[in-house]
């Protein structure tokens, strides 16, 4: 799969992964920042942003085609920075590829099976997301607050709404809007997305210490939780938390510049 993607600065290569319903566009200026250190790749994963829709949307696809990225573009190691889904995508393929990783940074999510959390595992909550994304009737949309004012009817949250809506385009050959996320695949895929790349994916590597991994969390945010941290430990047992105060899951949009700092102290 051909992957779009956004390249900044010069030096070593880091590699950003981004997360459910984001693409590169999110990161453009995290990744300049970063990029007075380093070589910035920022990819959009397959069924997101520029990058083609294809029919599945397994953490083991979503591996291999970071795994072709790295070959296309001659990158031998890199640090990678993976958020929430990219995280479990970063962790998934250096498992895999330990020799190209030079360091693994993962924003705000834990290597665990989230669907076990019941009501709180957040998949409910995307469900409904991904089933208003399908239900909306894009021949009657006029505007981007048509969008909104739809996703209202079925999300309370201003700042989940705000975020989709970055996903909105217009379609150039029928002129109306679109949704630059392939919602019917995702929805498909979703209990894997939320399940995937917990400690069983991770068993027969266990303990992995072939390359250093830091986590950073949104001291706001519930995915990673206190409970969490023997976890990471015992799978990760050289690994290092760093928190970032009032931030949430979208921690790198929240607090820009504590989370610049981060991915920097350790890169």
């Amino acid at each position: 799969m051909e992957l779009f993607y956004r390249k900044e600065g010069n030096g070593s290569p880091l590699v950003i992964v981004h997360g459910l319903y984001g693409s590169s566009d999110n990161w453009i200026n995290i990744g300049k920042r970063l990029a007075k250190k380093h070589t910035v790749y920022m990819i959009d994963q397959r069924n997101h942003g520029r990058s083609p829709f294809a029919e599945t949307h397994s953490f083991n696809d979503l591996r291999n085609d970071l795994q072709d990225f790295f070959e296309k573009h001659k990158i031998e190691k890199a640090t990678i920075l993976g958020h929430s889904m990219g995280g479990k995508v970063a962790m998934w393929f250096a498992a895999d590829f330990p020799e190209k990783v030079e360091k693994l940074v993962i924003a705000d999510i834990a290597p665990k099976n989230y669907l076990l959390l019941k009501d709180d595992s957040q998949f409910y909550l995307h469900q409904n997301i991904l089933l208003a994304m399908l239900e909306i009737d894009f021949s009657k949309i006029k505007s981007r607050n048509d969008v909104d004012d739809f996703m209202a009817e079925k999300l309370d949250n201003k700042q989940i709404r705000q975020f989709l809506l970055k996903n909105v385009i217009k379609d150039n050959e029928t002129n109306q809007y679109k949704w630059r996320v392939n919602a019917e695949v995702l929805y498909s895929y979703l209990e894997e997305i939320v399940s995937g790349v917990n400690k069983n994916w991770l068993d027969d590597r266990i303990p992995i210490t072939s390359y250093p991994v830091i986590f950073i969390r949104g001291m706001k945010s519930k995915y990673i939780l206190p409970e969490d941290e023997l976890l990471i430990n015992e799978i990760y047992p050289d690994s290092r938390i760093i928190n970032i105060p009032n931030a949430g899951h979208w921690l790198h949009a929240e607090q820009p510049e504590k989370f610049i700092q981060a991915v920097l102290m350790c890169c």
